[in-house]
């Protein structure tokens, strides 16, 4: 079983997903942030490395998405292929971050991925309003994130929003993170689990 967890930038999903692998007994496949070595050019000079960065993270979550299909393990996966190319790479493209020629070969190379791979049969999206974001950037820490304005976190919002109100490709959950604290309150990671629970019983 490939579950996935998607949701803006300090939503909360590496957190949820190693709390979820945990309960279920599942196989955790995080976010490659450590070793990704465009990260803190890109924050730096987002113009000339955004091309650079999306098809790093392209390439990195096919090869993850090929990995769970042919392990045949119980796999949660924090966050997806579709939302580098549904959300990051346009939102840098409209921002005038990504070349009309970057963007345009970016998107071929997605759509050539899409074609080999599945969805994920249970999506997660974590939805949260951008001051809940902010304070779980600056609470976290990450130095090459302080300089992420308001104004682009507001952006990948609006496309998240769009992105999940279209999406088709399996079942999907939306939690509405803003009141909810997973990490020191076990009522609400219970709530959660609950919900999940309930949709995994409907693939079977």
């Amino acid at each position: 079983m490939h579950i996935a967890i998607a949701g803006n930038i300090g939503a909360g999903k590496t957190t949820l997903t190693n709390l979820l692998a945990k309960h279920y007994k599942w196989e955790a496949q995080l976010e490659d942030v450590v070793d990704n070595p465009y990260l803190d050019d890109f924050y730096n000079q987002m113009e000339r490395w955004s091309f650079n960065l999306q098809v790093y993270f392209l390439n990195s979550r096919f090869r993850q998405v090929l990995q769970i299909r042919e392990s045949g393990k119980d796999i949660i996966q924090d966050r997806t292929i579709y939302e580098d190319a549904h959300i990051f790479a346009p939102n840098l493209h409209a921002m005038g971050l990504m070349t009309n020629r970057d963007f345009e070969n970016y998107k071929t190379l997605f759509d050539l991925m899409e074609s080999l791979v599945q969805g994920p049969d249970l999506l997660i999206y974590l939805r949260s309003s951008i001051p809940n974001l902010v304070k779980q950037i600056h609470k976290r820490g990450r130095e090459y994130e302080n300089s992420i304005s308001i104004d682009y976190l507001s952006r990948l919002n609006e496309r998240y929003e769009a992105w999940i109100h279209g999406y088709s490709n399996g079942k999907l959950v939306i939690i509405d993170v803003d009141n909810l604290d997973f990490v020191d309150n076990p009522e609400d990671l219970g709530k959660v689990i609950n919900t999940i629970d309930a949709e995994i019983n409907g693939l079977f």
